[in-house]
């Protein structure tokens, strides 16, 4: 047995552990829990533990349902949340069929594959989130919607204030449990908040988004409050996005980095922008998966929503920031239109495959945004070439489902399914009557 495994066990045995808890993903980043006794947990090692596959959305269908999980002994954390009472561990999954082979529409098997790919280029892959979302009152719903714990904004002190204690407790939460936060602070909307996580490699950083959402929750939860990763709760306020920094690495040295070129972009750095942009609108009905998800893009503030790049512009579609000039390690591009309810493992497979792509057929890097989007018109947009991103879940699935580059990455079921069933969410949404349709037309017309 791994040393990683006996130490498990002995973790478990050490630490009076009651429960320990095997976590993995839906395919639209739902978190699937089942709670193992002590003592079953060296069988689930060296067995697994089987389930119905086909009880979870988009995992398997119902003539192959027969699906194993096996946890990943380097995930193992214990749950600070239920350390006085019960104490409780977890952890991550990875999903087979009973013949060993991995399951194909597990979403954490995606992103293994396709970093696998990348590390057949002698690169690895690493990715620092900022990650939004809002603070609630739990149950209270005024003539607009949701009430927000405050009324703060953009790095807002607020002494006493409830997202204070709620981001100090947090953050304290995510170090117990092995995550390193780099920075918290209130956001621009009422009762949004961030916190940045510090940069790992993508496959870790997807576990560890995971594990964030449920700490939030939990945190909130405690505190008498209601967190959400909604992309829009709030009408006339800013969305909650998950701006992505990412670099890739070969070995120790960091291939974004060249101290001479423009931005010090190097040329991979450059290719890898050149890839996300050309191909930004076939994924982007994986990086903004919900019908709510557009109102944030076209909602205004600082979502993006033309296909562009700058450094300093923040309207941009993927940003080449230098916050640390020279340091070689910290280079990086932010991909700015992602938001806080995406599948981190589909996202980061199909952003990391869309900049192998512009690496490997050596695209060129169009001209630099240097203008606010929101500050040309139409007409001048189209003549420099910004593109817009899909305007609807519906536009997006249209685009993504002429894509060879998505499809290739997710695997046929991944793909297949989700077509499948966001065009049934649009469907859905397309019967709803709003309150806008009927306080603007019902007495009106």
């Amino acid at each position: 047995m791994s040393k990683q495994r006996d130490f498990v066990l002995r973790t478990i045995e050490e630490r009076g552990v009651r429960f320990v808890r095997l976590w993995f993903t839906d395919v639209a980043g739902t978190l699937k829990s089942v709670a193992l006794a002590p003592a079953e947990v060296e069988g689930a090692f060296s067995e697994g533990l089987g389930f119905d596959g086909s009880a979870i959305e988009g995992l398997t269908r119902a003539y192959e349902s027969d699906l194993l999980a096996l946890p990943d002994p380097s995930t193992f954390q214990l749950l600070p949340w239920r350390s006085s009472t019960e104490p409780t561990a977890r952890m991550f999954c990875d999903l087979t069929t009973p013949n060993g082979e991995p399951a194909a529409a597990d979403p954490r098997n995606v992103l293994k594959r396709t970093l696998a790919r990348a590390a057949d280029r002698g690169f690895s892959f690493y990715i620092h989130p900022e990650i939004e979302f809002y603070l609630l009152k739990s149950g209270e719903f005024g003539p607009e919607g949701p009430v927000p714990v405050d009324r703060a904004g953009y790095f807002d002190n607020v002494p006493g204030g409830t997202a204070h204690d709620f981001r100090r407790e947090s953050v304290n939460m995510l170090e117990e449990l092995g995550i390193s936060v780099e920075f918290s602070h209130h956001e621009a909307g009422p009762g949004q908040n961030e916190i940045d996580l510090r940069y790992a490699d993508a496959l870790t950083m997807a576990d560890n988004i995971m594990t964030f959402r449920t700490v939030v929750k939990e945190v909130a939860i405690g505190q008498g409050v209601y967190a959400t990763f909604m992309p829009k709760p709030l009408a006339g306020q800013p969305g909650s996005g998950m701006h992505a920094h990412m670099s890739l690495f070969e070995g120790d040295t960091n291939a974004f980095y060249d101290a001479g070129a423009k931005h010090q972009l190097s040329q991979t750095g450059r290719r890898f922008v050149a890839g996300l942009l050309r191909h930004a609108p076939e994924f982007t009905a994986v990086t903004n998966q919900y019908v709510n998800s557009y109102k944030r893009l076209w909602g205004g503030d600082e979502a993006p929503s033309y296909v562009s790049w700058g450094h300093l512009n923040r309207s941009a579609l993927v940003r080449v920031p230098i916050y640390k000039p020279g340091k070689g390690s910290s280079a990086r591009v932010e991909y700015r239109a992602m938001d806080s309810a995406a599948n981190p493992y589909l996202a980061f497979s199909v952003l990391l495959a869309a900049g192998l792509k512009g690496i490997d057929e050596e695209y060129e890097l169009p001209p630099e945004a240097e203008h606010s989007m929101g500050a040309l018109s139409d007409g001048e947009r189209r003549a420099m070439g910004f593109d817009p991103l899909p305007s609807s879940l519906d536009h997006a699935l249209a685009v993504m489902e002429r894509s060879e580059l998505v499809a290739e990455t997710l695997g046929e079921q991944v793909f297949s399914y989700l077509i499948r069933e966001k065009r049934q969410e649009v469907a859905a949404y397309r019967q709803q009557v709003t309150p806008f349709e009927l306080s603007s037309m019902l007495g009106t017309v």
